[in-house]
């Protein structure tokens, strides 16, 4: 076996570690502040966490967020949106494959058999993670979900569409007030909670509790900013923010705030002003059924404010297939046409 791989010894997470794992998460290359363990495990009591870290020798080379699902598959995380192997920026091709070989073989001793891999979108990385893709093609991983994430480059951006740019009008006409809060209390209760149920007979993931206790631990990165008629609100999003990027974790209005285009000012404030630094505005996904449906409304919406899709991707890894990365590590690629 390669020297690389057989130095790495491969551990489940612990609490006692997660100082050196918060420690490693601001450095990686392909993280953000969803990888601490404050935002992982503030639904420990939903997930059975089984995340992974992998050290050489002493050193803590890379960590992967996850949990066992019921079945015994090994999920990279269901809690979060995104997920995947956090590497640090020196990381080479062959360290990354070899990361991969080992979290395969610890996984294939512990009788799972099956990985399935989130990820981690390629907007928020300051540094390129493509060796990750190069291991899913060597493992031949199998894609089994792909949703489209709308995203403004705000280097290259494109034009409000003209309807936005009247509704952004009539909203100032109508006073609409954009406020950052410090509570998220009126917008879950008046109107995230309401409008999911009404349209979709469905609730936030995260509940008013919830989402104040993450705000607690990360005020830096969860904010809430909410659209006011005459002291009344009428929408409003919750944004996750990162060293890159401007995300919509929630979007909601009223049918008033709707009406009046209270979303619309909200939002052309967001990209022109108060997060006209970032590098990207996310505006999520606005797919159903494993990406293969859409939601024709919303993708219209983000698209109007010059949303381009972004790729968000989801593998399914047999564990088995660790040989295939242990063929090229050893310098041996015709092996895998014999196998």
């Amino acid at each position: 076996m390669n020297d690389r791989v057989s130095m790495i010894r491969t551990e489940r997470y612990a609490p006692t570690h997660k100082a050196a794992w918060d420690g490693f998460v601001v450095s990686a290359k392909n993280a953000s502040f969803l990888f601490f363990r404050d935002y992982v495990d503030y639904h420990r009591d939903r997930f059975a966490d089984h995340s992974i870290m992998l050290f050489r020798g002493d050193v803590l080379v890379a960590v992967m967020p996850a949990n066992l699902a019921a079945d015994g598959t090994l999920v990279s995380h269901e809690g979060l949106t995104y997920g995947g192997l956090a590497v640090s920026a020196s990381a080479s091709l062959c360290d990354v494959l070899s990361y991969f070989h080992a979290v395969l073989q610890y996984l294939k001793n512990q009788n799972i058999n099956r990985l399935l891999y989130k990820r981690f979108p390629a907007f928020y990385n300051v540094m390129p993670d493509d060796d990750v893709g190069y291991a899913l093609f060597l493992l031949e991983a199998t894609l089994y979900r792909r949703d489209c994430a709308l995203v403004i480059v705000t280097s290259n951006r494109l034009p409000f569409r003209k309807g936005r740019r009247s509704q952004i009008q009539r909203a100032k006409r109508a006073n609409v007030r954009v406020v950052e809060e410090s509570s998220f209390l009126p917008f879950w209760q008046q109107i995230l909670v309401p409008r999911l149920a009404d349209r979709y007979g469905s609730g936030p993931v995260h509940s008013a509790e919830e989402i104040a206790l993450l705000a607690s631990h990360f005020p830096e990165n969860i904010k809430q900013y909410s659209a006011y008629v005459d002291g009344a609100i009428v929408a409003g999003t919750t944004v996750f923010e990162t060293p890159r990027v401007m995300h919509a974790q929630y979007i909601a209005a009223s049918e008033e705030g709707l009406k009046i285009g209270a979303l619309d000012l909200l939002f052309s404030w967001l990209i022109d002003d108060r997060y006209k630094g970032k590098y990207y505005i996310d505006f999520g996904t606005c797919n159903g059924k494993d990406g293969r449906a859409l939601n024709f409304g919303l993708l219209d919406w983000k698209e109007s404010f010059g949303g381009r899709c972004y790729s968000h991707d989801f593998y399914e890894i047999r564990t088995g297939s660790l040989d295939r990365l242990a063929h090229v590590l050893d310098g041996r690629p015709e092996a895998l046409s014999e196998s």
